[in-house]
């Protein structure tokens, strides 16, 4: 109890604390911990997610809420096995799990709901003016949308694909890894005009909008 009143405490980033992310309803109604194998590397990989991506967001949008976060890897097995919306822990995809894999294979994600925009979806905006700003503004990996609240899985990595799939229709691939955007910038302004002032780390040149 008190390791893991410890790791909850680990602050990850100015918005976020490690225990944002440890909740989990498939371990609370199976009575499974969620626990990481490797406590260091679920915080440096926690870290450069939430500095990176997560941060930005609460500084333009408010508060962030957290959908699904971190998954140890035995409950994230369990919810693959059970059928509970949990890809494979071998899946290259599956950004849950925070410690698992070498140096080349780092990644952190999380499953996220931005109040300020599911409001405006619900009224029936488009899910892709938020994805172009994603696009514009973070220096993600992957993006994944989702029809409940515009709910998105959204991934670091330390070399990103670029990559915005989406079970909102039109489903499908919006921007596949190594693509250039079929609107132009100019296009994709025009559908966020009206979003909060950026606030957060710029993105490296190299990885700018396309």
């Amino acid at each position: 109890m008190r390791g893991l009143e410890t790791l909850g405490r680990v602050r990850l980033s100015r918005y976020f604390f490690m225990r944002d992310f440890l909740y989990s309803e498939i371990a609370n109604i199976h009575q499974l911990s969620n626990i990481p194998e490797n406590p260091d590397r679920a915080i440096e990989n926690g870290r450069s997610f939430c500095r990176l991506l997560m941060d930005p967001l609460e500084e333009t949008f408010g508060r962030i809420a957290v959908r699904s976060g971190y998954r140890s890897p035995t409950l994230n097995s369990f919810g693959n096995r059970n059928h509970l919306n949990c890809a494979r822990n071998d899946n290259p995809l599956e950004c849950h799990i925070w410690d698992r894999g070498t140096a080349d294979q780092r990644i952190a994600g999380a499953s996220v709901v931005i109040p300020w925009f599911a409001d405006q979806y619900e009224a029936g905006r488009d899910w892709r003016d938020l994805a172009w700003w994603l696009h514009d503004h973070l220096a993600y990996s992957e993006i994944w949308f989702f029809p409940k609240l515009c709910a998105f899985n959204l991934v670091w990595r330390p070399v990103p694909l670029r990559r915005i799939d989406s079970y909102i229709a039109p489903r499908g691939s919006l921007l596949r890894a190594g693509q250039e955007p079929e609107e132009t910038t100019a296009e994709r302004q025009r559908r966020y005009a009206d979003f909060p002032p950026f606030r957060g780390i710029p993105m490296p040149l190299a990885m700018g909008p396309g």
